[in-house]
């Protein structure tokens, strides 16, 4: 099947569908140049739109990519606050979403899957997920929507994403269920190597066999490690991270050493036999929350974030650190788009 992926990001949908099997990206269209430039370094086989989704020719687009059976996305909807007497889906603020429909009623795709944030939902009653369903209803298409947990598909990391899929005619599928799998930390990074703050190397060696299924079937057949590069902490940092006991957070630091950081995970470790809590851009920095390592004094690198993001570690990240880090903490999590193919997929035999 062939698909189009809109604010595609670095292409964490776009693997997860390719990991699913029988799936093609046709074109994907992404505003922020770098990031787009990632993207296609790790799908070249995909038509790239670098740019500004209202400055694609879509006319031409589709001469060009006659047939897609799935456009895929998560557009941003910044218009779901409670605030205010406004509400409507004609908020300029979410005119973007207005381009996912517009590509939509272009390309008539079989399928279309929408992801967003929770909210989406549950906002003002589920008064935005009303007005989705019904902008998608009118053009044909009957939609099944809900909020799906990246724990319950074998992701490391507790991230929840709502999502829409939308079949043309009567809908013949469902979200997809629990895997029954749970995955830890220490299942997902510790065969990486322990490397200290400071240390590591864009382009490196494993030192030790993956052990667990989940550190086998992400390192597949890749011999070489990448992006595992360790941020180089000031001595501060370093210095209350010391502090801190495996298990343990930022409370047991003493009074002259906490931070006024409003993130209920500053200086918290990971917990090895846990879940991560959502990785976000700022998964460097022991302030923006949980993002110690277990048991070393750092945080994470890229390819642990990576990692715990589910996606493979042949899918090589680009750019300066900065750069690295907003593909890795933006993206869906690929197992999670994975189970979303699936239903698809199994729909279709």
């Amino acid at each position: 099947m062939i698909i189009g992926d809109l604010f595609a990001g670095v292409g964490g949908m776009s693997e997860g569908f390719r990991m699913a099997g029988d799936f093609s990206v046709a074109f994907a269209i992404e505003f922020d140049k770098d990031i787009a430039s990632a993207y296609q370094k790790n799908h070249p086989e995909t038509d790239v739109y670098p740019c500004d989704i209202r400055d694609v020719n879509i006319n031409e687009l589709h001469k060009k990519h006659p047939h897609i059976d799935v456009i895929i996305g998560g557009p941003p909807c910044q218009g779901f606050s409670q605030k205010g007497k406004r509400l409507s889906l004609d908020d300029p603020r979410n005119f973007l979403f207005h381009q996912y429909v517009r590509f939509v009623e272009e390309f008539r795709p079989k399928y279309f899957v929408l992801e967003n944030v929770p909210g989406i939902i549950t906002t003002s009653s589920g008064y935005f997920k009303d007005e989705i369903v019904g902008a998608f209803n009118r053009l044909g298409y009957e939609v099944k929507y809900g909020i799906l947990k990246a724990t319950d598909f074998g992701v490391p990391q507790d991230r929840h994403r709502a999502v829409f899929i939308g079949q043309m005619g009567n809908i013949e599928i469902e979200l997809p269920k629990p895997l029954g799998v749970r995955t830890t930390i220490k299942d997902a990074i510790y065969d990486l190597p322990f490397i200290n703050s400071g240390e590591g190397h864009e382009v490196s060696d494993y030192d030790k066999e993956a052990i667990t299924p989940y550190q086998k079937e992400l390192r597949g057949e890749c011999k070489i490690l990448y992006n595992h590069v360790a941020t180089k902490h000031n001595a501060t940092a370093l210095r209350r991270m010391a502090m801190v006991p495996v298990g343990e957070g930022g409370k047991v630091l003493p009074e002259e050493e906490r931070t006024k950081s409003i993130y209920s995970g500053t200086y918290c470790r990971l917990l090895e036999d846990d879940v991560a809590a959502t990785i976000t851009t700022r998964f460097d920095t022991p302030s923006s929350g949980r993002f110690t390592h277990p048991f070393l004094n750092r945080c994470l690198t890229v390819r642990e974030a990576a990692r715990i993001q589910s996606f493979p570690d042949d899918f090589i990240f680009y750019g300066s650190k900065t750069i690295q880090m907003k593909e890795v903490g933006n993206a869906v999590p690929p197992l999670l788009a994975k189970a979303i193919a699936n239903v698809i997929k199994n729909n279709e035999i």
